[in-house]
């Protein structure tokens, strides 16, 4: 399988690292995740995968806020969430 814009596969033959990563850069911030064939089942079902993941950072960067043409912190903490990443505590927005 060939990579395409903003997915890369990575195959080692002497690893078990096979897999796609999905990283794209936006206004100011950037999203990457790995899809690993082994938690999918195929290289088909995670590239599937992320093509759903990036199709779902692109909405949510166009739906974003952003200042001075960038995104906020909160549509980057909103994103981040939905790719089930970790929001460190200097992102995330504060509590109402």
């Amino acid at each position: 399988m060939k990579s395409k814009k903003n997915l890369t596969r990575f195959t080692y033959k002497t690893a078990s690292y096979e897999g796609w990563r999905m990283n794209i850069g936006r206004a100011g911030a950037t999203f990457n995740k790995y899809f690993s064939d082994r938690k999918y089942g195929s290289a088909e079902a995670s590239l599937a995968a992320a093509e759903d993941a990036l199709e779902k950072v692109k909405q949510g960067i166009a739906e974003g806020k952003k200042t001075n043409k960038k995104i906020g912190k909160l549509t980057i903490n909103k994103i981040n969430r939905m790719l089930n990443k970790r929001v460190p505590n200097a992102v995330r927005a504060p509590k109402p």
